[in-house]
């Protein structure tokens, strides 16, 4: 037995001794599997000759970025002209700006002109959660880079790995890969003839450290194109598609004021497709037109609704319609309909017929009334009124609101502005802001009610022709109100394609 108790002890001694170094090495052992077994995302290179690259002639509607970048393709191209001159190319270029208005286009198209070394990588792939792998991707990425000079390097999105330190210390591998990626563009030299493209649609929420000049030089906005650019946009999109003889693309141009370069793109490609469904030679008119339709309103959904409510959704639609005609509005109604699309039963649908960045608070005030008339002709005609109106409540409540909080449009005060997160606003203040909010909104309903009831006749006339036909277009508004004068003329939409939708779920 003590001979059996020994060698227990033993054994004991040697497990305790070995067993901790067992465990650590198999620990150290799946670490290295898992690392070795993770996919390694290399930058995508892209070179000059590829088919698949996209040129100057590809690009439309950003042409102060386009001119910006072409700087940057001279620069590479001929350095020795800048460099007699003293002059150095930006270290880094930042393109930022909603989503789909061609960033990484632009990058491409530079890829394609510069005849330099070009690697793509999104900031995703430095996004790690093992300590110290996304800064050396990042230091990888750059070491390459400057091997194979003159290159660019574009990093998509960003903000993924550039956003706002907060030093509480929870992100220590998101910060050690931002504080390398700032190295890096610290490191860069002249001679290294290196340039970094950033792309983001949230310039906000980047950490000031990666903006400041000497990092990010240039920083190009490219915003939602204007007129001449969507013309442009649409004829590169519509380049090799059969038209019609109808197709007036200067037309859908004036009409999708606002819209991106990728939503014309989705645009062409809708309307191909419907007149490839229709199994048509040629891509018409009515094609783009129901293409923009279901690009702005959404899918058109199959709902089955009782009488009453049909009824209750063609006065709502024709409140809003006829409310458009009354104040003058600019963007007329080119269709008003009571058959469901996206999440809205019916939709009255205007359309832009110029670009607009400066609006009266007259010309506010007239759109607060657009959007309450659906719910005023509801209450003139079945004297209640439902749920149906809460988009409408909700975006003319959002209008309200900018206006006193931001453009100073208020009656009581009109030289400053008075924002909600304004923490020095006294409760005097706050109090004088929600009322004026609340007067506006109230004002402009009673204004809607006021017009519905003098022009009964004209609401019940289009109604009726609605409940018909369940949808109308411009010429049929036209003969239908005809002979009925506007109440206003100082009357403009904000934004793009509006429309004024009865939505399903109140919420």
């Amino acid at each position: 037995m003590d001979y059996f108790g020994d060698w227990l002890g033993t054994l004991g001694e040697y497990a305790l001794t070995w067993l901790p170094l067992f465990f650590l090495g198999a620990i150290v052992y799946l670490v290295w599997r898992s690392l070795a077994l993770m996919p390694r995302v290399k930058p995508t290179e892209v070179e000059p000759d590829s088919k698949s690259s996209v040129t100057w002639e590809d690009i439309a509607g950003v042409d102060e970025a386009a001119a910006e970048l072409q700087e940057v393709v001279d620069f590479l191209q001929h350095p020795q002209r800048f460099a007699k001159l003293g002059a150095r190319v930006p270290k880094g270029i930042l393109l930022y700006g909603p989503p789909g208005t061609g960033k990484t286009l632009l990058a491409k198209a530079v890829a394609h002109a510069s005849g330099a070394k070009f690697y793509s990588q999104s900031a995703s792939a430095f996004v790690e959660m093992f300590a110290g792998l996304g800064a050396a991707r990042i230091r990888k990425l750059f070491e390459k880079a400057r091997k194979n000079a003159p290159a660019i390097v574009f990093i998509d999105e960003l903000d993924a790995v550039g956003m706002r330190r907060s030093g509480n210390g929870f992100n220590r591998e998101h910060d050690q890969t931002l504080n390398q990626l700032l190295v890096e563009l610290d490191g860069f030299k002249n001679p290294d003839q290196v340039v970094l493209i950033a792309a983001s649609n949230r310039l906000e929420d980047l950490d000031p450290a990666l903006l400041r000049p000497g990092r990010f030089d240039r920083q190009l906005l490219v915003s939602p194109p204007d007129f001449a650019g969507r013309e442009a946009i649409l004829r590169v999109h519509t380049r090799g598609k059969p038209l019609a003889a109808d197709v007036d693309i200067e037309l859908i141009a004036r009409h999708t004021a606002g819209l991106t370069g990728a939503d014309l793109a989705n645009i062409c490609n809708e309307a191909a497709i419907f007149a490839g469904r229709a199994e048509q030679q040629y891509i018409r008119h009515g094609d783009f037109e129901a293409a923009m339709e279901r690009i702005v309103a959404g899918l058109q959904q199959r709902r089955v609704v009782t009488e009453k409510e049909k009824r209750i959704l063609a006065y709502h639609e024709s409140g809003h319609a006829l409310m458009a005609h009354l104040v003058g509005d600019p963007q007329p109604v080119q269709k008003v309909t009571i058959v469901s699309r996206g999440s809205a039963l019916g939709y009255t649908l205007h359309t832009p017929q110029e670009d607009r960045y400066l609006h009266t608070k007259e010309e506010f005030v007239d759109l607060m009334k657009v959007m309450l008339a659906g719910r005023a002709a509801e209450q003139i005609v079945f004297g209640a009124v439902t749920n149906g109106a809460a988009n409408d409540l909700e975006r003319v409540t959002d209008l309200a609101r900018r206006m006193v909080f931001e453009f100073g449009m208020s009656d009581e005060v009109a030289s400053r502005t008075m924002r909600a997160d304004n923490y020095a606003l006294s409760e005097h203040t706050k109090r004088m802001r929600d009322e004026q909010q609340a007067r506006l909104t109230d004002e402009a309903y009673a204004q809607a009610l006021k017009f519905l009831g003098k022009h009964r006749a004209s609401l019940d006339r289009v109604a009726a022709a609605l409940l018909e036909k369940e949808t109308l277009h411009r010429p049929e508004l036209e003969h239908l109100l005809a002979g009925v004068e506007p109440e206003s003329n100082s009357s403009e939409s904000v934004g793009v394609a509006q429309i004024v939708s009865l939505p399903v779920d109140p919420s």
